[in-house]
């Protein structure tokens, strides 16, 4: 089968988006189907320049909101443009965000959409649009046309099911999120070994956030939690890889609290290196918390670290209740909450047969549950009913 991924995102990019995409690409293409991807990296640089950024650059500085409309709004026109003149080399498109889906849909090719999260509120959360606006409600508009129009929906946990449902009375298919369990594996890079290579400290206890440093991960607070637990393991070391508008906010409470020696700030990681950090982390950190009515999803960093055999302490909100089994295959803590994050992570580095039984669980869940080529299979499927009730 010849398959179409589209996004008005830039593909490859720091984010869930973009390794879902990457990913589940690999394991159709495993499947024997070919699989290309066309995304704003995929366009013109003069055209997006003129066309899909500037207008809402400008936009933007008159009223806050705006531009984010004219520039998403007009990423699909470019998209759709594109997907008329390509459209018959493939037997189906899969979007993966609204404004993809809408403008695949105009095609009228089979068009599966992968809804990933709550993408006004997203917007709001991210702080590109302001909540209640017009703006808001355009793009809630645009969400539910979007769903509708879809020949089928893909939702990534159930409570995006529920989200789709409360808007449309459309049921979504539940496929989780997934990683490459062929790359994401235990003992794959020796822990010194990358530690030392990457220029991480050799014999300390590292904590390490694999995070868009952005509100709804939470990210400040393994930062908050730190001094509790550099009480009791005062060589600790904090390493966030991702960037995000909290960057700003995470050096400044660093150096409030005179953690300049135990925290580092990596910024944007190849995939390649991310892989190796999650074997010279001690604990991975998925802190997520609740922000403007988003919840995280089942989370891709939850996931990969899960894979790699890294013990996980999450907060229990959304998606991380439905993969983490709290004291079987990692830890659940209160999201916001500083004081039960530094018990969690005292507990996990005084007790390394707790951590080790905790990895060794949350790796065999991955395979069993979390494969990319189990959710290629799946994806498949769909694609097969989409092309049939076209076809009727």
């Amino acid at each position: 089968m010849n398959i179409l991924m589209t996004t008005i995102f830039d593909i490859p990019h720091e984010g869930g988006l973009s390794t879902h995409v990457l990913t589940l690409k690999n394991g159709l293409e495993e499947l024997g189907h070919n699989v290309d991807i066309l995304s704003f990296s995929s366009m013109n640089p003069i055209l997006k320049k003129i066309y899909a950024q500037a207008p809402g650059y400008l936009l933007n500085k008159i009223q806050k909101g705006k531009g984010q409309v004219i520039n998403d709004g007009q990423r699909k026109k470019m998209l759709k443009s594109i997907l008329k003149k390509t459209k018959k080399r493939y037997d189906v498109i899969h979007c993966h965000d609204v404004y993809a889906a809408l403008a695949a849909v105009e095609t009228n090719m089979p068009t599966v959409a992968t809804v990933h999260g709550y993408f006004s509120y997203e917007a709001i959360s991210r702080g590109a649009i302001l909540k209640d606006s017009k703006e808001d409600q355009y793009i809630q508009l645009i969400e539910k046309e979007a769903y509708e129009k879809a020949d089928h929906l893909i939702a990534v946990d159930t409570r995006i099911q529920q989200y789709i449902f409360d808007k449309t009375n459309k049921k979504a298919t539940v496929i989780k999120n997934f990683i490459n369990t062929n790359e994401f594996k235990p003992q794959l890079y020796h822990k010194q070994e990358v530690r030392k290579r990457l220029g991480l400290p050799e014999n300390r206890k590292i904590l390490f956030v694999p995070r868009r440093l952005t509100e709804k991960n939470g990210v400040i607070y393994p930062t908050l939690a730190l001094p509790n637990v550099l009480e009791i393991f005062p060589e600790t070391f904090l390493v966030y890889a991702g960037t995000g508008e909290q960057m700003e906010n995470i050096s400044t409470k660093v150096q409030q609290l005179q953690l300049e020696h135990h925290v580092q700030l990596l910024g944007s990681v190849p995939h390649d290196q991310m892989m190796q950090l999650y074997s010279a982390a001690d604990v991975v950190l998925i802190p997520s918390v609740h922000s403007y009515g988003v919840e995280e999803a089942t989370s891709i960093s939850a996931l990969e670290a899960m894979g790699s055999g890294s013990p996980v302490i999450a907060s229990a909100v959304g998606g991380l209740k439905e993969i983490i089994n709290d004291q079987k295959d990692g830890l659940l803590v209160e999201e916001k909450n500083p004081e039960e994050l530094s018990a969690a992570i005292i507990k996990l580095l005084k007790d390394p047969q707790l951590s080790q039984n905790l990895a060794k669980h949350a790796r065999e869940k991955i395979e069993r549950e979390y494969s990319h080529i189990e959710a290629a299979k799946k994806v498949s499927e769909i694609y097969n009913q989409v092309q049939l009730k076209k076809i009727c």
